[in-house]
């Protein structure tokens, strides 16, 4: 018998040709599979569920910040979080599979209480960020990428960019950022955490913790672990970043007019 698409899903019953296609465009195999898996750990967001659902014209377009409200729920995107955003979207474990394994912000693994992603690509790097993820993965135990440390407390990350050039190195908990780091001031922020508090970021929303971050990404801020719209404002960009539309602004200097349809010079 040949492997079926779903995430680890038991065997089809032989008395089911394990390739039918049913209603909802699966397999009778997916959907076997998808009925064995315990979802009631989701049983207290399933109207939030609805709620995302609800925002967008078709059910599937919804599974982005569906997946967010999973990571919200156990801080990962497990095999009851796939069974569970196709059951609500009347989607196939496979369609599932194949988002949340593309994108990096869906983990496959248990993060901990807060996700430090170090910046190691090229300008970063050359600017001390190999060694600011080296110092800290050492400082959490030797642990390495999408590791977590002991106590539970961080999981860290290489991040391949982190869209902040003119600040490197950088590094972001729970995303929101620490710019311009060092060695030190990286640690500094690693120790702070373990002792359970929250360092303010140099820009961005003061810091609450990975699973709180996520409820936000699925589109909810009034849920008291968030602490509401204020709770979340914060500055949004560095000096650095806006000095070029303030020189233009000081000078007068503007864009070229976009010339007209059909116009060649």
């Amino acid at each position: 018998m040949s492997r079926t698409l779903g995430p680890e899903a038991p065997a089809t019953p032989p008395s089911e040709p394990e390739h039918a296609i049913d209603e909802a465009g699966g397999t009778t195999a997916q959907h076997a599979g998808l009925a064995a898996v315990d979802t009631t750990v989701f049983d207290g967001v399933r109207d939030r569920a609805a709620a995302v659902i609800a925002r967008y014209p078709e059910p599937r377009s919804a599974l982005l910040p569906l997946l967010h409200l999973v990571q919200h729920v156990e801080g990962h995107v497990s095999r009851a979080g796939i069974a569970f955003c196709a059951e609500a979207l009347q989607i196939t474990t496979a369609e599932v599979s194949a988002v949340a394994t593309f994108y990096t912000m869906y983990k496959r693994e248990p993060v901990g209480r807060h996700l430090v992603s170090v910046c190691t690509n090229t300008l970063c790097a050359a600017l001390g960020g190999d060694d600011i993820y080296a110092a800290v993965r050492e400082r959490l135990g030797g642990i390495g990428h999408e590791q977590t440390s002991a106590d539970g407390a961080m999981t860290i990350e290489h991040a391949e960019c982190l869209a902040a050039c003119d600040l490197a190195p950088v590094l972001t908990v729970d995303y929101e950022f620490f710019d311009k780091q060092t060695v030190d001031s990286a640690l500094e922020i690693i120790d702070a955490l373990a002792r359970g508090e929250k360092p303010q970021p140099t820009r961005g929303a003061p810091l609450t913790e990975f699973r709180a971050v996520e409820l936000l990404l699925a589109g909810f801020f009034d849920d008291p672990a968030v602490g509401g719209l204020d709770a979340v404002a914060g500055p949004s960009a560095a000096e650095e970043s806006l000095r070029g539309a303030r020189l233009a602004e000081e000078r007068g200097w503007t864009a070229p007019p976009v010339p007209d349809q059909g116009d060649d010079s």
